[in-house]
């Protein structure tokens, strides 16, 4: 059987020739984990384009981003619309807050509490309203007193029911808003 032989080529550079024309040692050279084109006898070859090659996959590898490996390649895309839409929810929750340090706009809630409250004192504030009638104009019949009274408890009671309304009286504003 006939050995067959391979020769040195042109732009092959053994490791201690590349080493040098990199301007490395040759223990660097070992640390990068080039795999040689060609070995003749204990001696290894290189060229240009292995190197070459070797280093923009490391550099590749180094600015890939850490922890996308087997991720949907859609996952970056998608990371991205979600921070865009966290950033738009947070400039939106900023501009109400602006809005409310303004005092050009109230939450619910306060506005609620407030209502119901005034409502409670109109209510209490209706309550009086017929003994006062009587002490004020003690000629007043007692079934004229009557009748207001009867009026007023109608009033009062629907002031009163005034925050469990609220919300319904909000949702209808904002169904004719639309």
């Amino acid at each position: 059987m006939a050995k067959s032989t391979t020769t040195k080529q042109r732009g092959w550079l053994n490791k201690s020739e590349m080493a040098a024309s990199l301007g490395i040692s040759v223990q660097a050279f070992d640390k990068w984990g080039i795999k040689p084109v060609e070995r003749i006898g204990r001696e290894a070859f290189f060229t240009v384009e292995a190197v070459l090659e070797n280093r923009l996959g490391h550099q590749a590898e180094k600015h890939k981003p850490a922890g996308f490996e087997g991720i949907d390649p859609l996952a970056e895309a998608k990371l991205t619309q979600e921070r865009l839409r966290l950033t738009a929810a947070q400039a939106y929750g900023h501009e109400l807050k602006n809005q409310i340090t303004e005092r050009t706009s109230v939450p619910t809630e306060f506005a609620m509490y407030v209502l119901s409250r005034v409502a409670a004192e109109i209510a209490s504030g209706l309550d009086t309203l017929p003994l006062t009638l009587k002490r004020r104009h003690p000629d007043l019949e007692v079934r004229h007193i009557e009748s207001v009274q009867r009026e007023i408890a109608k009033v009062r009671n629907r002031a009163a029911l005034l925050d469990e309304r609220l919300p319904e009286m909000l949702d209808e504003y904002l169904d004719s808003t639309d």
